[in-house]
């Protein structure tokens, strides 16, 4: 049997493991599955270290390869859908991957991308490719299909967004292809415990798989045995529909979500029970602390926070109860996680005072970039600290507060502006559907402040609206910190995970371009 599957296995066989829009997989049948893929895998000659790719939406196949990659030693390369053809060859070549699991509704990239591995079609058919029911029904009982001998743990690898150059494989250090399944059983088991969700319960995925925190919110988490729900695309409404149906106990969120949540129709939120739910963790994005307390009224203390990211992990937590006494706050180091805040000169910030943040690890872990040493030394300091770029301070109590990252970060007349502040207000504003904020060009003060405003439909831009959110802006906030001007967008570039690229939105206007309104 697979060794993590085991327990799950003798208490529920016929219990939902894996639920999509198109059927469910029990743990029964999931560990069946699961070991069949274990002897595919290694018919195709591939060992303990060796990487597959999977690129495909969230469905139960996803978690089966996951799984079965996860029991073989095998390191599975978690491919962003949204990638073009090139990208995807240069990932599948980077990362060295020997084969690539590819949903047909991405059969474009997934065939013109196609480098020298071997191909399986997951859905429906794709040119070239062995379709995933023929690979799996194909697995030769040499390779120990029904009871797969030699069980270690795979490992992840997770590319960085690529916001600036090529993206980078991160790998960690006790999260290894070779590594003793203890270490994953441990790992998912801690991350139940920390999260503060029951045992058997039920996880809802409704961001992409791909991304860290929906991966570590949903096949982690199973690893544990806590069901998946999953579904394709978020939707708010279907949302809470599934949260009731299905009992759901906990969901991890972003705040692009909350914002679509909280303008559902009144009668669709008063319809709405969610007395199922546990654990509504959020993390990926600042969050405006308007939007998370209307959250909490909303859905009740059950509104948590982590900070992390795919270098790091998860670093610090806070409870709905204590953000509602410390609004704003990320929360307190994880205890095998230190947090520094560092001067530009690597001393110590005071409690209150902004500095950059670097971290290390207790249980001796370490983060690297695959096959690019000098980015991951670029990261890392003599003494082993490593940072991610993000700006924040510590209050006296010890709770960790974000200002912005460095690279967003705005200083104008020698001032620092801190984005995220600004954005935070603007997006309660009800004509704002999604904003961000940067720094263009100032002759004068070196850098000023401009928003990009997506608007709600049926607004529509004028000077009159600019007026309103500038003003908006200076009740809740110094007036320095006020937008000088305001773009209307149509969309805001971010990712599927709420992340925004605010390079693409930077460059015009350092390179002469742009209108305002």
């Amino acid at each position: 049997m697979a060794e993590l599957l085991i327990p799950y296995v003798a208490e529920r066989p016929d219990d939902a493991a894996l639920t999509d829009e198109r059927g469910m997989t029990s743990w029964r049948e999931l560990n069946t599955r699961v070991n069949r893929l274990i002897g595919a895998l290694r018919g195709l000659g591939l060992d303990v270290g060796d990487t597959i790719a999977i690129l495909s939406g969230n469905r139960r196949e996803y978690f089966e390869l996951m799984a079965a990659a996860g029991h073989a030693g095998i390191r599975y390369v978690l491919v962003n859908w949204h990638w073009t053809a090139d990208e995807l060859r240069y990932v599948l070549t980077d990362s060295g991957a020997r084969a690539l699991f590819a949903e047909d509704a991405f059969a474009g990239p997934a065939t013109a991308a196609a480098t020298a591995v071997t191909r399986v079609s997951i859905g429906g058919p794709i040119p070239g490719c062995t379709p995933y029911e023929e690979f799996l029904a194909g697995a030769p009982a040499a390779a120990g299909a029904d009871e797969p001998a030699g069980q270690v743990m795979g490992a992840p690898m997770i590319y960085t967004s690529g916001t600036t150059g090529r993206p980078k494989g991160v790998k960690r250090k006790i999260v290894a292809p070779g590594a003793p399944l203890t270490t994953m059983k441990a790992i998912s088991q801690a991350l139940g415990e920390t999260l503060l969700i029951p045992e058997g319960g039920r996880s809802l995925l409704v961001g992409p798989v791909y991304h860290s925190a929906q991966y570590a919110w949903s096949y982690v988490l199973l690893c544990a045995g806590r069901s998946v729900l999953m579904r394709r695309r978020f939707d708010p409404a279907e949302t809470l529909r599934l949260i009731d149906d299905h009992a759901i106990t906990n969901v991890h969120l972003v705040p692009t979500q909350f914002v679509r949540l909280l303008r559902l129709p009144a009668e669709t939120k008063a319809a709405f029970d969610g007395s199922s739910l546990r654990a509504v963790w959020h993390g990926a994005a600042p969050c405006s602390p308007e939007i998370k307390r209307r959250m909490i009224e909303w859905w009740g203390p059950v509104i948590h926070e982590y900070y992390g990211s795919t270098e790091s992990a998860i670093n610090t937590i806070v409870t709905a109860g204590e953000w509602l006494r410390r609004p704003g706050t990320v929360g307190r180091p994880l205890p095998v996680c230190e947090v520094h805040v560092l001067r530009e000169d690597g001393t110590a910030a005071a409690p209150g005072e902004p500095g950059r943040l670097w971290f290390r690890y207790t249980t001796g872990d370490a983060v690297e970039y695959h096959g690019d040493p000098d980015k991951t030394a670029s990261i890392h300091r003599p003494d082993g600290l490593f940072t991610t770029g993000d700006i924040g301070y510590f209050d006296d109590d010890g709770y960790l507060f974000l200002a912005d990252r460095a690279i967003d970060m705005i200083i104008s007349g020698g001032v620092n502006i801190y984005p995220a502040e600004i954005e935070g207000v603007l997006i309660t504003h009800p004509a704002v559907q999604d904003v961000a904020v940067f720094g263009v060009p100032d002759e004068e003060y070196g850098e000023q402040v401009k928003a990009a405003v997506q608007l709600v439909d049926g607004r529509t831009p004028s000077a009159g609206l600019t007026a309103e959110l500038i003003a908006y802006c200076r009740v809740a906030l110094a007036g320095y910190k006020a937008p000088k001007t305001i773009d209307y967008v149509a969309d805001l570039p971010r990712s599927p995970t709420g992340k925004l690229y605010k390079r693409l939105l930077r460059e015009p206007y350092w390179s002469g371009g742009g209108d305002t309104v």
